[in-house]
């Protein structure tokens, strides 16, 4: 009898959704919009309705479906409890994988929505082939995910991973979002690069590329593929600060590799050949081993890492 698993990796926007074979085939994928009136109540409804539905159409009986796995953004326990609730959802505590289950009486599996991200990566991208890695998500803001012998580090109220609020640099007057100063996000992200590169381009008149449109990581990381000398410059501070934060991190949990995605990541291996000198630098010696690679999910890491819980819950437990 064929199995199958389906995986969920709910936004502020939208709800994606993958039906999988139980080998990591991904068979469908669609989306839904997330309903955030009356502070989220329509969202479960509507997923269980959502995989009801593509069961039906698939010819899938329950019996056939090992579970469903879902990604949150919000800290979620080991029990499925979303301990802090999900502000951007509308939603406050509760068990979210008790009540999805309810609805679908399928086994569900909750957790963190950047855990479940690297997963993922884990199972079938770019961290493939490993059971220990910390994946690091460069976008608006600094993410993590954070696997451990292949079982995901959630921490003792969900909060485990968050990289991106390692403190990185003292002498920081602007305040994160976090409301704390000197967060690894605000030099290593999307947004972090623009900071760095406006505070390189105000400090005197060197040529450069940059002064002559607008400030992205896209057109930092162009401009250091042309050999632009301030571009390298910024790159270089960029890379300083994550391979910091990294060598931090890899001492503490000693990963085999590290799996960069997120936009910033787009810029490919060059990106890579700036973070890894200073990890090399700042990281403990026993842990210098660590690898690193570029994921190879995109959008579809929530919804792969999500099934594969459920997957693979099995093996690891």
């Amino acid at each position: 009898m064929a199995r199958y698993a389906f995986g969920v990796d709910i936004g502020g926007t939208t709800a994606k959704l993958g039906l999988f074979e139980d080998n990591g085939s991904l068979l469908d994928k669609w989306e839904i919009p997330t309903g955030r009136e009356n502070n989220g109540a329509a969202i479960l409804p509507d997923i269980a309705y959502s995989i009801r539905n593509k069961m039906q159409e698939k010819e899938i009986s329950h019996e056939q479906v090992v579970g469903v796995g879902v990604g949150a953004p919000g800290a979620v326990d080991d029990a499925g409890v979303l301990v802090n609730g999900a502000v951007n959802l509308g939603w406050g505590v509760f068990n979210l994988s008790e009540e999805l289950g309810k609805l679908l009486d399928l086994k569900v599996i909750a957790a963190n929505d950047a855990n479940v991200a690297a997963y993922g990566e884990m199972w079938q991208g770019g961290g493939k082939g490993y059971d220990s890695l910390v994946a690091v998500t460069l976008g608006t803001g600094v993410g993590g995910g954070i696997i451990i012998n292949g079982r995901m580090l959630n921490g003792a109220t969900g909060g485990g991973g968050e990289i991106g609020h390692i403190h990185i640099e003292d002498n920081e007057s602007e305040a994160c979002g976090c409301k704390n100063k000197g967060c690894l996000e605000q030099y290593a992200s999307a947004t972090g690069i623009v900071r760095l590169a406006k505070r390189r381009l105000a400090m005197d008149d060197k040529a450069s590329s940059l002064r002559d449109g607008e400030i992205s990581a896209k057109t930092v990381f162009d401009a250091v593929k042309a050999g632009d000398e301030v571009a390298l410059e910024i790159a270089a501070q960029f890379g300083e600060y994550l391979g910091k934060g990294l060598a931090a991190v890899a001492n503490v949990v000693n990963p085999q590799v590290f799996v960069i995605g997120g936009g910033v990541s787009k810029a490919g291996e060059i990106l890579l050949s700036f973070i890894e000198p200073a990890f090399q630098k700042y990281v403990f010696g026993a842990c210098k081993g660590a690898k690193f690679a570029l994921a190879t999910l995109g959008n579809d890491a929530g919804i792969c890492g999500a099934a594969g819980l459920v997957l693979m819950s099995g093996s690891t437990e």
